[in-house]
């Protein structure tokens, strides 16, 4: 695997199950960029798929940060919409999810892949919860489980305030546990300002995205993602708060919602932005 470099541009991207591994690593590192988180939805089959995604990436020199994984079921529609479906927060989904989630970090282990992520859903604010105290407890057992496979478990930031969010993580105590930061969540869901939530969470992000949007305009509603310079984020402030808070891992690119053409004229939009900041 190649030497990233401080601050090193990386993408996230979504595994299709119709094209080889090293087909679509290729494809990223035609854009310019040596790593990426790889998205794994409710649709991509990685059963027997780990030596592939391996092979592929030692043959490209390419390192694949994490494994960030999405579920069945999942829907974005608006903030009724994600505290019902998304996460690890319903109820009638937990079971198999959970399931899904060890699979994955096991699957990441025979790729190489250090890293499992995913949105564990809104944290209720109360921690005599039922969700609150049964969700903490799944939680604690994918961290043992990714402390198996040498992996750290990141939560990506964006449901909850960032003091939500970090008493959750302190209250759930295991070392593996960390963040990977999405500025663009904070305000897509009207829970934060991004430089404020990560003076908040500082001690805890190990991985971010890079991601714009603006706030959303009516109570319920989520914000509107944009692309990177064009929403409300602001990435000369947010990359010098990444600085300042010593943060030195890659920046990754994260662009959803659009065709695939307009995905990569996006992504390479953002590449262009950030080597002018960075």
């Amino acid at each position: 695997m190649p030497t990233l470099k401080p601050l090193e541009l990386g993408v996230i991207f979504w595994a299709q199950n119709d094209k080889p591994a090293r087909e679509q690593i290729q494809a990223i590192k035609a854009l310019g960029l040596n790593c990426a988180q790889l998205g794994c939805s409710g649709e991509f089959r990685y059963i027997g798929k780990a030596a592939e995604w391996k092979t592929a990436a030692e043959a490209e020199d390419f390192t694949l940060l994490a494994v960030v994984a999405a579920y069945d079921g999942e829907d974005y529609a608006d903030i009724p919409t994600v505290e019902r479906t998304v996460g690890f927060i319903p109820p009638a989904t937990r079971l198999i999810r959970e399931g899904r989630t060890l699979a994955l970090s096991d699957f990441g282990k025979e790729a190489g892949i250090p890293v499992f992520a995913c949105h564990v859903g809104f944290v209720p604010h109360d921690k005599t919860n039922e969700n609150y105290i049964e969700v903490q407890a799944m939680v604690r057992r994918i961290c043992d489980h990714c402390a198996k496979n040498g992996q750290f478990f990141h939560l990506e930031t964006g449901q909850e305030p960032a003091h939500v969010l970090l008493d959750f993580l302190k209250d759930t105590g295991k070392p593996n546990l960390a963040i990977n930061f999405d500025p663009a969540n904070m305000i897509l869901y009207g829970t934060s300002d991004p430089v404020e939530a990560m003076e908040v969470l500082k001690g805890h992000i190990r991985s971010v995205h890079v991601k714009d949007g603006e706030w959303p305009t009516a109570p319920g509603q989520l914000g509107t993602e944009k692309p990177l310079g064009q929403g409300s984020v602001g990435m000369p402030s947010y990359i010098a708060k990444l600085k300042e808070i010593g943060y030195t891992g890659p920046l990754v690119i994260e662009r959803e919602g659009t065709t695939p053409e307009i995905w990569t004229e996006n992504v390479k939009g953002a590449i262009a932005l950030l080597n002018s900041i960075v």
